[in-house]
């Protein structure tokens, strides 16, 4: 028996290796340990993800073909197929690093303040309804998804009433509960239902504002709407007061989506014109409000996670949550991205420069539009294609069906996505008769092939 206060050590493959033993002894030992050791990993049973995105452009990257074209790129992009960045940024970047008297100081919690300022600003107006009651804050998110990131933690705590989620989705497709929006999948993986619905017409080539009051005169009572970029689906002022009316009475928790405000019309205060309808008539709200795209600084992706509320108390408290929240998810939110959009929005002269830069990559992707339209009706193609130059921004649906997609992709090597939205910005002077010609031949060649 061991005498009272002693422990004895196991006793591995029978023998006990004291502190005195050879050195031969103790490497027999632990040869002979990692011999009998399982083999068994703890990922074992964890299987590999289905790709959600990326898929067009791995097959792209593994055409050979010399005339190959990606038209699906997120970011806007320059005659030379580089990512778009603003020149203003381009400046403000080198300014920020020489100035030796800035602190890299860890940002608090909830972000830069001056940031988080401007930013709201931005979005809504120096002189907004909302930000003079003092009934809209902000949170300083990192990455372009992080604003749902952090919206979605606190509806799963607090939004008790329902854990279902509705998205207005401007892609194509028909509605249902698999997600394609990368909100979605974030929605679904905290557990609420998510069901997705197209407000896209295939037959107008248009959105329709039809679809959109009739999904949420059916959603239920209480549930979280996603609205993202639906600038093209034009509402009268008596629908928008049959929407408002149906939201208020169903309680419907709205949470929209601000990915890239100014790249749309190149009209900062247009692009988020839907906003002021809902603050309008003091309905509270979430928005997520990227700032990466419209500034060109895709590799420090900054974002908000705007909070709308029926006064500054019930902000504060909500506010005091998220940055519990957000301290569990990420702490210290990044400040070289926040740094740059700050000394813009807060500079005039800088603001003006930032503004002409928009204006000037909106006004391209519209005469590219144009262009497109043009040389299709020059080569008789069938259809009409005015859907092209009545959509906004820098991206567009083509009206294209999934056979006629498929063939610019195994054909033409073309690779768009089987929605036919593609990234206007992509098409140029050297590339624009090839893509034409090669549309005019894929509805020619899969004509009646539906």
């Amino acid at each position: 028996m061991p005498g009272r206060g002693r422990t004895t050590r196991p006793s591995l493959g029978g023998r006990l290796l004291s502190k005195s033993g050879t050195q031969e002894q103790r490497h027999s030992l632990g040869s002979n340990f990692i011999s009998v050791m399982p083999t068994l990993s703890v990922f074992m049973d964890v299987p590999l993800v289905h790709k959600l995105e990326g898929s067009l452009l791995k097959a792209y990257k593994q055409d050979d073909y010399p005339k190959k074209m990606f038209l699906a790129y997120k970011v806007c992009m320059t005659n030379e197929g580089h990512p778009w960045v603003s020149l203003v940024v381009q400046k403000v970047r080198l300014q920020i690093s020489q100035d030796p008297s800035l602190n890299y100081e860890y940002l608090p919690t909830m972000g830069m303040k001056s940031f988080i300022q401007a930013s709201l600003e931005l979005l809504f107006g120096k002189h907004s309804q909302a930000i003079v009651e003092n009934r809209v804050g902000g949170v300083h998110t990192v990455g372009d998804s992080g604003a749902f990131q952090l919206g979605v933690q606190f509806l799963r705590a607090w939004h008790k009433d329902s854990h279902i989620v509705y998205i207005i989705s401007s892609q194509k497709a028909g509605g249902g509960c698999v997600p394609t929006e990368l909100h979605g999948l974030i929605f679904q993986d905290t557990g609420f239902t998510v069901y997705e619905y197209s407000i896209w017409d295939p037959k107008k080539l248009c959105m329709d504002p039809d679809k959109l009051l009739n999904v949420v005169e059916q959603i239920p009572h209480g549930c979280i709407l996603v609205i993202g970029n639906i600038i093209d689906c034009k509402l009268t002022p008596s629908e928008w007061a049959k929407l408002m009316s149906v939201i208020k009475s169903k309680q419907i928790f709205p949470f929209f989506d601000i990915p890239c405000q100014g790249l749309y019309t190149s009209d900062l205060e247009e692009d988020t014109r839907i906003l002021q309808y809902f603050v309008s008539q003091g309905i509270e709200f979430f928005c997520s409000q990227s700032l990466s795209k419209n500034f060109g600084i895709y590799d420090e992706g900054v974002g908000i996670l705007v909070v709308v509320a029926v006064n500054n108390q019930q902000l504060l408290c909500v506010l005091s949550q998220l940055m519990r929240l957000a301290q569990a998810l990420w702490l210290n939110p990044p400040n070289t991205g926040a740094r740059i959009i700050t000394s813009i929005l807060c500079n005039p002269a800088l603001l003006g420069e930032w503004k002409q830069s928009l204006t000037a990559v909106v006004e391209k992707a519209m005469l590219t539009k144009e262009k497109v339209k043009e040389k299709l009706r020059l080569l008789g193609t069938p259809g009409s294609w005015g859907h092209i130059t009545e959509q906004s921004g820098t991206h567009g649906y083509l009206g294209l069906n999934f056979q006629q997609v498929e063939y610019l992709v195994r054909k033409k090597h073309i690779y768009i996505p089987r929605n036919s939205q593609i990234n206007f910005s992509c098409v140029n002077a050297n590339n624009i008769d090839y893509i034409a010609e090669s549309i005019n031949e894929a509805i020619l060649f899969t004509e009646g092939s539906e």
